[in-house]
């Protein structure tokens, strides 16, 4: 049941009509099994190892480092939401 948006071209598809890829469903089923505070966890020891870097004098590497965080916690908040919601 794809319907095609008017002036657009595209198409959209409806709930549970689309199945994942099984490259998807393989790393899916891989993180699940990673605890959410783990992504926190890191997320944290990057901001201190940013911090410290930054005190170091490395302050290019401080900054580099500390954009992996805003990363690491959409991926623990997809994690989650994989894990509530499936998928599917």
């Amino acid at each position: 049941m794809s319907t095609t948006m008017s002036g657009t071209g595209s198409t959209r598809v409806a709930p549970h009509e689309h199945q994942e890829g099984a490259t998807t469903r393989a790393i899916e089923e891989f993180t699940s099994r990673v605890p959410s505070g783990t992504y926190l966890s890191v997320a944290l020891g990057a901001i201190g190892l940013s911090a410290a870097m930054h005190v170091m004098g490395r302050k290019d590497d401080a900054q580099f480092v500390g954009q992996w965080v805003p990363t690491i916690l959409l991926l623990g908040i997809y994690n989650k939401m994989v894990k509530q919601h499936g998928s599917d």
